[in-house]
């Protein structure tokens, strides 16, 4: 049996059922979590997110994995493409297993459908937000559009219903051919990616669904990225 490990965010409320359903039967789940560090801002958090992971890949000890996904996003729009692409390529050699945090899963994703320009879904705070688009720009992804998200009145990405992000994406007059990239790990995206997906011709890409794509094919397994093949396993 495959095993996909992945490391979340502590109060990560999505990457776990959202994983396993996508998996199904083709891989175990194994989950570790980076340390609480309290009193810290977002930005703190997130960069010590990127220090920790070489030793939460170490937490799983003699465990065999066959490919390790750092479920976080937001962490690595601190970090340019290159010095993301680099550090899994780096942790990868280093621990003998393919790793690839969840922002070098969507340029592979990306870069396996041939796209070039995506409409960004965000439920950031706004500097992260630009953040993401500096980042996702400066990999080569044209950005078309840029629909922030909130939860209610304010941007918090675990509180973000289905119903909220659906509508929002609705109200922002997205192109009907576009390839919308909703970024955030932390954020439920499964039901809005059937909602999305039902009578409009919008490609629908997920952090997680990245993720998971990433996971299989570099176990050597084949797998699609759409949301059918991924799901009836």
């Amino acid at each position: 049996m495959i095993r996909v490990g992945v490391a979340v965010p502590p109060a990560n409320p999505a990457v776990e059922p959202e994983f396993s359903r996508l998996l199904g039967a083709r891989a175990d789940l194994h989950v570790t979590r980076f340390p609480v560090r309290p009193g810290c801002s977002l930005a703190e958090r997130l960069d010590a997110y990127n220090d920790a992971l070489p030793e939460m890949i170490r937490s799983f000890g003699g465990l065999r994995l066959d490919a390790l996904v750092m479920a976080c996003s937001g962490s690595r729009y601190l970090l340019g493409p290159a010095e993301d692409r680099r550090n899994c390529a780096e942790l990868s050699a280093e621990f003998g297993l393919p790793v690839a945090s969840a922002t070098e899963a969507i340029r592979r994703a990306l870069e396996h459908l041939g796209a070039d320009e995506v409409t960004l879904v965000s439920p950031y705070q706004p500097w992260l937000t630009a953040s993401a688009e500096r980042f996702w720009t400066t990999a080569g992804i044209r950005i078309a559009q840029v629909v922030a998200v909130q939860a209610g009145t304010h941007f918090a990405p675990y509180e973000v219903t289905t119903d909220q992000l659906v509508a929002q994406i609705e109200q922002a007059a997205v192109s009907r051919d576009a390839v919308l990239l909703l970024t955030g790990t932390g954020m439920r995206t499964l039901r809005a990616i059937d909602l999305l997906t039902e009578g409009n011709e919008w490609v629908v890409l997920t952090s997680n669904l990245c993720g998971v794509w990433w996971a299989l094919t570099s176990a050597g397994l084949r797998a699609g990225l759409g949301r059918v093949e991924q799901v009836a396993i």
